[in-house]
């Protein structure tokens, strides 16, 4: 057996239906709005890409616009978003992320999508079985039976790290 987290990355923009997505979208937005100001000033460039380009140190709006998603992931209680096992429940523990911005128009909200990156909690990987996975959550408290969750891979998940 061995311990594996794994990644999910979720991307959102204006086609995504559901509210969760949606309020994040919308908060994202308007603090790239405001933070893109610094970097700038005379709204001499409209696009995420043309900042990245021209503009010193532009990538650092990924952190910048960080802390207005950080309410709208505590919604989630600790569990990954749209990665259920088999009986529809969401159950993936995560407590780091890395937040992005995939492009953005100060001119256009629709253009703006983003992503958020999940990394899992550890978990013990007990077998592959077909596309589904067989693992344990390792900070389940221990007892005499061991409680396991099977879930199938799917796009945008991956395996982040193993360990022996």
């Amino acid at each position: 057996m061995k311990n594996i987290r794994l990644i999910y990355r979720k991307l959102i923009d204006a086609s995504n239906t559901k509210p969760w997505d949606q309020m994040l979208l919308e908060g994202s937005w308007y603090e790239y709005l405001l933070q893109a100001q610094t970097f700038n000033p005379e709204k001499k460039y409209n696009t995420f890409a043309e900042l990245m380009a021209h503009v010193p140190n532009a990538d650092r709006l990924h952190f910048l616009v960080t802390p207005a998603i950080i309410g709208y992931l505590k919604q989630l209680n600790g569990k990954i978003p749209d990665i259920t096992n088999n009986i529809g429940k969401t159950f993936l523990p995560f407590k780091n992320f890395k937040f992005e911005i995939v492009n953005a128009d100060i001119t256009d909200k629709s253009k703006h999508q983003v992503a958020v990156n999940f990394i899992s909690e550890p978990l013990t990987w007990h077998d592959t079985i077909g596309n589904q996975l067989l693992v344990t959550i390792n900070n389940e408290p221990e007892n005499s039976e061991t409680l396991t969750e099977m879930f199938s891979l799917q796009p945008f998940l991956s395996i982040y790290s193993i360990q022996s």
